[in-house]
């Protein structure tokens, strides 16, 4: 069984005891949480598509951990002009695991 979920402004395919990476979110590590926006639920041949969202239907995740990506460099360089400038970023995320899916 499988679902498309809505969380950060991003879609995510899941599946029943996967790890993933999410947009952070302000909840405590080991704590559950429950998606509702479902877009999408799939068993095998029988599939459930939303208008927008699908009824009844929610993801159960539990948090693992909170943590930062790898620094993306950003750097602005003019030719010519004696000018660069270097800026670092990292992006916070929230590690989940999908512990069930139910339509």
């Amino acid at each position: 069984m499988y679902a498309v979920i809505v969380t950060g402004g991003k879609q995510y395919k899941v599946t029943e005891g996967e790890f993933l990476k999410v947009e952070k979110l302000e909840i405590a590590t080991g704590e559950a949480i429950t998606f509702d926006r479902v877009l999408l639920v799939g068993n095998g041949d029988d599939v459930q598509i939303g208008a927008p969202v699908v009824e009844g239907a929610k993801v159960v995740a539990e948090v693992v951990a909170q943590g930062r990506h790898d620094k993306v460099t950003i750097i602005k360089f003019r030719r010519r002009k004696h000018h660069m400038k270097r800026q670092g970023h990292r992006q916070w995320y929230t590690e989940i695991k999908i512990t069930g899916i139910q339509a």
